[in-house]
């Protein structure tokens, strides 16, 4: 299976699939095929059992074990950060979305107006377009590019006139370059994954110390496959850890939208708005969103 196969596997398990259910897969199928593992090498070789060779089996499988537990808690807990500074990212990016809305009401009405509605445009695109993309591990830039570009040009063909005015406006252009660039910071962790090499150490890994425990041999069989099954469990729980942390936008673990319908972006959600224009994701005076999302693939890489 190529590496882009195992991704798109990946996603589809994430998202339709419960984690309850991912626990009893990978950590209940891990525990029960060391449990048989261990009982049909034992049935196979009797002699196992005997612990003939514990003393060696039980080196190596401490030190094999403290190698692995080191580069597996090394793995979750990258995983765990990055995901972390992903939901950073997210909350950021709303934050300046929402107060370049306030800002806008030190405006002239028209360009209030104007600015309202390209955010407006914009929160809507990130939550029913660039996320269920990002869920896929589809993300683009092409989703919200046509929001962001206006609300750009707004700004840019407005000369602010009072004192109050000019200040509001070095905020919002402030705030705005900010939602550049959190959007490129939120669509780069979109993209990330564990690297191959990790992938093979921590799934890899585990395929050879869970075999492992099944030479260390004792006498009465209950107690072996309590050791078996416990090493197992532990083994495929972080297993999953690593499995549903990767993906920061995809599962039930995954990054929310929820910042982008709070604060001041919650009015957004609540009021009326021109329902065609939310469907097809435009604004007055612009392309339509998919048309958009088509040219900002080509042009928006290489910008923010």
């Amino acid at each position: 299976m190529s590496p882009l196969d195992s991704t798109h596997l990946s996603l589809w398990l994430l998202n339709h699939f419960s984690t309850f259910t991912l626990t009893v897969a990978i950590v209940g199928g891990t525990v029960l095929l060391a449990v048989c593992g261990s009982v049909l090498l034992r049935r196979r070789y009797p002699s196992v059992a005997r612990g003939e060779h514990n003393e060696m089996v039980g080196v190596t499988l401490g030190m094999f074990g403290a190698i692995y537990g080191i580069i597996l808690a090394f793995v979750i807990v990258t995983l765990w950060t990055q995901l972390e500074d992903t939901q950073t990212i997210v909350a950021t990016e709303a934050t300046d979305a929402a107060l370049i809305t306030r800002d806008a009401a030190a405006f002239p009405a028209q360009v209030r107006t104007r600015l309202d509605s390209t955010m407006n445009g914009y929160v809507h695109a990130v939550v029913e377009d660039q996320w269920p993309r990002m869920r896929a591990g589809n993300p683009s830039y092409g989703a919200t590019e046509v929001h962001l570009g206006a609300a750009f040009q707004a700004l840019q063909q407005y000369d602010p006139k009072s004192q109050s005015e000019q200040v509001f406006y070095q905020e919002a252009v402030t705030h705005l370059n900010d939602v550049a660039s959190q959007r490129r910071a939120r669509i780069t962790m979109a993209r990330q994954e564990l690297p191959p090499l990790l992938q093979v150490l921590a799934f890899g890994g585990a395929m050879v110390l869970v075999p492992l425990t099944f030479l260390y041999g004792m006498r009465k069989l209950r107690v072996q496959v309590l050791f078996v099954a416990s090493v197992a469990g532990l083994v495929g729980f972080s297993l999953l850890l690593v499995f549903v942390l990767d993906r920061p936008f995809a599962g039930e673990l995954s990054v929310s939208p929820a910042p982008y319908k709070e604060g001041a972006l919650a009015q957004y959600w609540t009021r009326d708005t021109n329902p065609s224009h939310r469907a097809a994701g435009t604004l007055p005076g612009h392309r339509t969103l998919d048309t958009a999302h088509r040219a900002g693939d080509q042009r928006s890489s290489d910008r923010p």
